[in-house]
């Protein structure tokens, strides 16, 4: 018992038993720790020759093992450990991006509702749709919120933030363009990447900012005719093989393999980049109608195909789309006959 020492200590008059074992103290107010109904405060002498007596035998005090209380996760530390998981997943940064934006809302929108640190297991559906549903955010801003929060709870709240129902946006199509050369034309006079994305939307029917914008010459073929696409690097998930028509050919000058088409860097442009034109575009356009945008060069691209070829198994393809129905869409309106006068019954 060289290692081991008792004592009698003292914490405000009240008395209880040190024992020092190995140059480590550990205190005792009562005898539990040896199986004896005794208090310090009662007989602490009796006590201390009781622990005594338990050192000979063999006992030999434990160290406690403090577990440190588990706080509960809020909301906020929720959502950012899955954007950290999101990341390390690999997800695009344009979902990284909707993610962190929703993160900065959630914080602002706790603070407007005075319920700052808001825990995961307080969280309802009420609160969802309240953060959801709000005067300032159209149909369409709310579901794409709400499809980007979504994943980001579902480790902690499954199916929470899918309960909450919202109305379904109004569907709205770019306005295609009935005088296309011209705009083309003024677009060209504007910026040369405009130009060459927009004819790229129209003539390819690729989407301007990610699939124009981050080709590269190794995405083409050898005689510039055939772009080919993996299904990472389009919206649809599949592979695409896309003809490039002469008139885009013939402004193509072919860089390094690995660089990209329009910054000459392996890196592309922000993914901002074409938006950003396309609005300083709109200011001063004399020819733009409500409605067209951007995405106007692929609608209208896709009637094109549809008025030469009346197949829409075809325009399905040339789209890249998952379904006929949503290549039927870019059709709606379009004033085309679907029945001849031939296909009518005979008498």
């Amino acid at each position: 018992m060289s290692n081991l020492k008792v004592t009698i200590g003292y914490h405000n008059n009240n008395p209880f038993i040190n024992i020092y074992k190995d140059k480590i103290r550990y205190r005792y107010w009562n005898g539990k720790a040896i199986n004896l109904k005794i208090k310090a405060k009662e007989n602490p002498t009796l006590l201390k020759a009781a622990f005594e007596l338990k050192l000979r035998e063999g006992w030999r005090p434990s160290t406690k093992t403090n577990k440190a209380k588990e706080k509960p996760t809020t909301v906020v530390q929720a959502i950012t450990k899955a954007i950290e998981t999101k990341i390390v997943q690999g997800c695009s940064e344009r979902y990284i991006k909707d993610a962190k934006r929703v993160l900065v809302l959630w914080k602002r929108y706790e603070s407007e509702r005075q319920i700052k640190n808001l825990k995961v297991d307080d969280l309802k559906a009420s609160y969802i749709k309240t953060f959801l549903i709000r005067a300032n955010w159209s149909a369409k801003t709310q579901r794409t919120v709400k499809s980007t929060l979504s994943p980001l709870l579902n480790d902690y709240k499954p199916n929470l933030v899918g309960k909450v129902v919202l109305k379904k946006p109004t569907s709205t199509l770019h306005k295609p363009f009935n005088n296309i050369k011209e705009i083309l034309d003024e677009v060209k006079m504007f910026n040369s990447n405009l130009y060459l994305c927009c004819l790229m939307t129209y003539g390819c029917l690729l989407r301007p900012h990610r699939e124009i914008r981050e080709l590269t010459w190794k995405d083409f073929s050898d005689d510039l005719s055939f772009i080919h696409l993996s299904g990472n690097r389009n919206k649809s998930g599949r592979n695409r093989i896309v003809p490039v028509p002469s008139y885009i050919r013939d402004i193509l000058v072919k860089g390094e393999r690995d660089n990209n088409i329009f910054s000459n860097k392996p890196q592309p442009l922000n993914q901002d980049y074409f938006k950003t034109l396309w609005g300083r575009f709109k200011r001063q356009s004399n020819l733009l109608e409500q409605d067209q945008t951007l995405y106007s060069f692929r609608h209208s691209g896709a009637i094109e195909i549809f008025k030469r070829t009346s197949s829409i198994t075809k325009l399905q393809k040339a789209m890249g789309h998952s379904s006929i129905n949503v290549s039927l869409t870019y059709l709606r309106g379009l004033e085309i006959a679907e029945l001849k006068e031939e296909d009518m019954p005979m008498v």
